[in-house]
């Protein structure tokens, strides 16, 4: 194994910015590293405005981020607070859709704009 790789194992996948309200989400989340979710996420709980959510260094997710980021947003939902998902890569973006994370009423998908033709 590699140092880089070695380090890779140690780095935050999923981390919480208590004064922007940002919970930065990157690399490959799935079932195995939900463990290491699980503080930043209760930390965004007590967040006093909405939660931003950055996916933009997000390179892989299963559904089980989803579940997750689906009740954090039922729980914000209930205190009057939205959860934002920030620039998700397209394939994340399929999976946001795939599994209705987007329908929910607290929840909003910030992308940006494509590039005009």
């Amino acid at each position: 194994m590699s140092l880089a790789a070695g380090l890779s194992r140690f780095l935050p996948i999923v981390s919480f910015d208590e004064q922007l309200a940002v919970l930065r989400v990157s690399g490959d989340e799935d079932r195995t590293t939900s463990g290491r979710r699980r503080r930043p996420i209760s930390a965004a709980l007590a967040a006093t405005r909405d939660v931003i959510v950055d996916l933009s260094d997000l390179h892989f997710a299963d559904p089980s981020l989803m579940i997750d980021l689906a009740c954090l947003a039922q729980r914000l939902r209930a205190h009057g607070r939205r959860l934002l998902l920030r620039h998700p890569q397209p394939h994340v973006r399929r999976l946001i859709e795939m599994v209705g994370l987007h329908r929910l009423p607290s929840v909003l998908v910030i992308a940006p704009q494509p590039a005009p033709a």
